[in-house]
């Protein structure tokens, strides 16, 4: 390997690396802000945690990578031609595409890899988050009590401590609500004193009170006419009930199997194909009788549609026939065959409409299992994308740092993100075929991506503003010398008066300062 692609790609691993966990970092702690409130409370272990932040983390990969590599290669480009090294390399007669010779094949192994990335890896991790959120969701908080309010964390239960000591956890004025009981009958215990907490193994309650009273009102079918109460006192009350869902448990992950997201690509493919069968059989089983059974259905006095009507809803023939046939009928059917043709219609309509329900739901996983099919191909091709529009960039604009580098990528990205959440949405609606939907943001941004590079190749000045000026000089001067004498004399007029005013405001600037 020549020195000078040594220096190129030693310049390019260091922020590529150190982009990619900052993006990563940033876009986890939008995950944690967002499932901050199923986290917090319920006493899980930390390895739960971060077991569950791994998993995220794999799957922020395919979101993550390509604005790593827009980033990376601008501010890379960019350091190289801040500092001249950009320039040196083209004086020796290197293009930039011989410059970006060992980056083509770094994108191009790191394109290659994010395929099993997304195809492999992140349904695995999606299966592995799915259960253990669904894990986290089912466990109840931990038994914390705070002085003065009530605990519900315990299905039917409600506790009320008065003040509890952090250091010896003994608690004080107690009250307790329990309606556990089936039949209705609620129970409500006073005590002085006590302690409460959860066995070992999460499964009990061990409840031990001093110096109390137990009111037990019980209830029967008759109870707003016929209910008793019972009471007594204790100098002290043991109890163990059994608790659920204190307990991290862990769920079967195979029953996230079934999601589009946890499939690879040739899962999906199976899945597409079985989707594509139902979905083709619900429609055939929601249109096919209600053409033969409503739509076409022999009338019952024997008014029936024309045998020239062809049953074909890409054709108007239907239409125009059954009109046409109308005036033919006898005046006294007219009615008949109207109420007949509403109520029909009407029926046709509750039917579609139930059919249509139980059908949308495979249409629906069709639209996503396709989706994320095209999904799978799509990272590592914006990859590429996204290196070929900062490549250049970057050796236009000359600027290297985080600053113009950030604003240009964030720019790119955004855009790229609304385009690409645009056309999911329609491909998950129907109204866009999924192969449009998902490579809709390829389709616009490949021109760009090559414009660029053309532009980059031939020492365009396509982002510098004083190249920008002159043109705009130069034009407007070329304007002026067409128009009449009499309009020059007074655009001249008008400049000088504004320089005038220009060097007063600068004087005074100047006095200003001296003073």
């Amino acid at each position: 390997m020549k020195k000078i692609h040594q220096l190129v790609l030693k310049s390019y691993l260091g922020p590529l690396v150190l982009t990619f966990f900052i993006i990563i970092f940033i876009l986890m702690m939008n995950f944690v802000w967002r499932y901050i409130d199923e986290l917090v409370g319920k006493g899980l272990d930390p390895l739960v945690i971060l077991e569950l932040i791994m998993y995220a983390t794999i799957n922020m990969i395919p979101m993550g990578l390509p604005l790593a590599i827009l980033l990376a290669t601008i501010m890379t480009m960019g350091n190289l031609g801040e500092n001249y090294e950009l320039l040196a390399m083209k004086s020796a007669g290197m293009s930039l595409m011989q410059i970006m010779k060992p980056l083509f094949w770094v994108i191009g192994i790191i394109s290659f890899g994010s395929f099993f990335i997304v195809n492999d890896l992140v349904p695995w991790a999606n299966k592995k988050m799915f259960a253990t959120l669904y894990d986290i969701k089912q466990q109840n908080e931990a038994l914390e009590f705070q002085d003065g309010l009530f605990f519900n964390g315990i299905d039917d239960m409600s506790i009320r401590v008065e003040k509890q000591d952090p250091k010896t956890k003994l608690l004080t004025g107690v009250l307790i609500y329990d309606n556990r009981s089936h039949s209705g009958d609620m129970t409500t215990t006073i005590a002085d004193s006590g302690y409460i907490r959860l066995s070992d193994d999460k499964r009990y309650l061990l409840v031990t009170l001093f110096n109390g009273e137990t009111y037990e009102q019980t209830r029967n079918h008759h109870w707003y006419t016929k209910s008793s109460l019972r009471h007594h006192k204790f100098e002290r009350q043991d109890g163990k009930i059994p608790m659920s869902g204190f307990d991290f448990q862990r769920s079967d992950e195979n029953m996230f199997g079934n999601n589009s997201q946890t499939m690879d690509i040739s899962d999906l493919q199976h899945s597409i194909d079985s989707l594509d069968m139902l979905v083709n059989n619900l429609t055939a089983t929601a249109y096919n009788p209600l053409l033969r059974d409503q739509i076409f259905a022999q009338d019952p006095d024997g008014v029936a549609p024309p045998d020239s009507v062809e049953i074909d809803r890409s054709q108007k023939s239907f239409r125009a026939d059954l009109l046409d046939s109308i005036p033919k009928l006898k005046t006294r059917l007219k009615d008949k065959v109207y109420e007949n043709a509403l109520r029909t219609a009407r029926n046709s309509r509750n039917m579609f409409s139930f059919d249509e329900s139980t059908s949308k739901e495979a249409l629906n996983q069709l639209y996503r299992s396709k989706n994320e099919w095209h999904r799978k191909l799509t990272l590592p091709i914006s990859i590429l994308i996204f290196f070929l529009i900062g490549a250049p960039l970057g050796a236009i604009i000359r600027k290297g740092g985080l600053g113009m580098p950030i604003v240009i990528s964030v720019i790119f990205f955004v855009i790229y993100y609304i385009i690409s959440i645009s056309g999911e949405k329609y491909a998950k609606e129907g109204t866009w075929s999924s192969l449009l939907g998902m490579w809709i943001s390829a389709i616009i941004l490949t021109p760009l991506a090559i414009y660029l590079s053309h532009k980059a190749n031939n020492d365009s000045a396509l982002l510098d503003i004083d190249w920008y000026i002159g043109r705009y000089k130069h034009y407007r001067e070329k304007l002026i010398a067409k128009l009449p004498e009499k309009w020059q004399q007074k655009l001249a007029e008008r400049e000088e008066r504004q320089a005038e005013k220009r060097n007063a405001r600068r004087a005074k600037r100047v006095a200003k300062t001296n003073k």
